[in-house]
């Protein structure tokens, strides 16, 4: 696959499609199952607030997979994106009910650079909260 987004097409400030993504408790246990990580905070409310936390929290690695997913879906191929990172900021906190949490994630284009690629800084939100700093990828698109 190559990316389906044109390099001469976009501009900084081009806005991708911004997205939801809801987090419940049984998504926390598919996702621990996945990654191997276990680690308590993330399934067990007595734990997580006896460490100091408000609640059970989503896996960091979880949060930053679930944003990376505006990238990859606007442009159409995850193999185009060469770079990504982000400071974990604030825990996405998940209550133990249907509803779960939400992950609000946008993201724009904020320079273009050599080789076809361009530098893409997302936004991730829950609870009002920015829950990823300084998270950018950077996206070779066609």
């Amino acid at each position: 696959m190559t990316a389906k987004i044109a390099y001469d097409d976009v501009e900084p400030g081009t806005e991708l499609p911004a997205q939801t993504f809801s987090v419940t408790r049984a998504t926390l246990v598919q996702y621990a199952g996945a990654s191997g990580d276990f680690n308590p905070i993330h399934w067990n409310e007595k734990f997580a607030k006896e460490v100091g936390l408000p609640d059970v929290i989503a896996h960091g690695m979880f949060t930053m997979a679930e944003a990376i997913r505006v990238v990859t879906d606007w442009v159409g191929d995850p193999g185009a994106v060469v770079e990504y990172g982000v400071r974990f900021t604030k825990p996405v906190v998940v209550p133990n009910d249907d509803q779960g949490a939400t992950i609000e994630v946008s993201g724009k284009i904020a320079a273009k650079l050599d080789d076809n690629t361009v530098r893409v800084d997302l936004t991730a939100t829950s609870a009002g909260q920015k829950v990823l700093g300084m998270s950018r990828a950077v996206v070779r698109l066609a």
